[in-house]
C-alpha cells in the first residue's frame, strides 16, 4: 500500500493509532514533523512513519513508525522505516537518529547502532520529541540509536542522487 502524507484531517485518527502503539503523539501537527500514513481498503490507518529534521537538515529523528497488530511480522514495519529513511536521505539528511527502549533488534537490522543519547538531544534539540522528553524528564530513560544515511545510496531501493 502506498504511503500518503499526513493531512490535518488525519491527525486525530493518527494520534489514536500511535497512542495504541504506545508512541509519542506530541507535535504531529508541527510543520517540522513529516509523517506518512498507510490505509487499508476501508480507509483506516494501518501504518505510519515519519521524521523531524534538525535546523540544518543534516540530522533527522525518526519517529511514528507503527504498524497495526494485524499487519505485524509481514515486513510492513521494515518497509515503513525504509520509506522514512529514504525520504530523509532525499531531503539531504546524512544521519538518522531515534529513541527506542523496546525495539533495538528491529532497528539494528535496519543498520542502526547504539548512540549517545546526549549527542542526539544536542543535535536535535529543536525537535518536538526531544523538547518533550527533556521537559518531562523522560530523556534520561530513553535509549538512542543512530545510522548514517549515505549507505542508503548503495542499498537496493535507496535514493538516487
Amino acid at each position: 500500500m502506498p504511503c500518503s502524507p499526513l493531512t490535518n484531517d488525519d491527525l486525530e485518527e493518527l494520534r489514536a493509532f500511535l497512542s495504541e502503539a504506545d508512541l509519542t503523539v506530541a507535535g504531529l501537527d508541527s510543520t517540522a514533523v513529516r509523517v506518512w500514513v498507510e490505509r487499508d481498503h476501508d480507509g483506516k490507518i494501518v501504518g505510519s512513519t515519519g521524521y523531524e529534521a534538525s535546523a540544518d537538515g543534516a540530522d533527522v529523528l525518526i519517529r511514528s513508525v507503527a504498524v497495526s497488530s494485524a499487519r505485524r511480522t509481514a515486513g510492513a514495519g521494515t518497509r515503513l522505516a525504509r520509506f522514512a529513511l529514504g525520504e530523509a536521505a532525499r531531503s539531504g539528511a546524512t544521519r538518522a537518529w531515534l529513541f527506542s527502549r523496546r525495539s533495538g533488534p528491529f532497528w539494528q537490522k535496519l543498520g542502526f547502532g547504539p548512540a549517545d543519547r546526549d549527542e542526539l538531544a544536542a543535535l536535535l534539540s529543536d525537535t518536538q520529541q526531544v523538547r518533550l522528553f527533556t521537559d518531562t524528564g523522560q530523556l534520561e530513560r530513553e535509549v538512542a540509536w543512530m545510522r548514517e544515511l549515505k549507505a542508503l545510496r548503495s542499498e537496493p531501493g535507496g535514493p538516487a542522487r
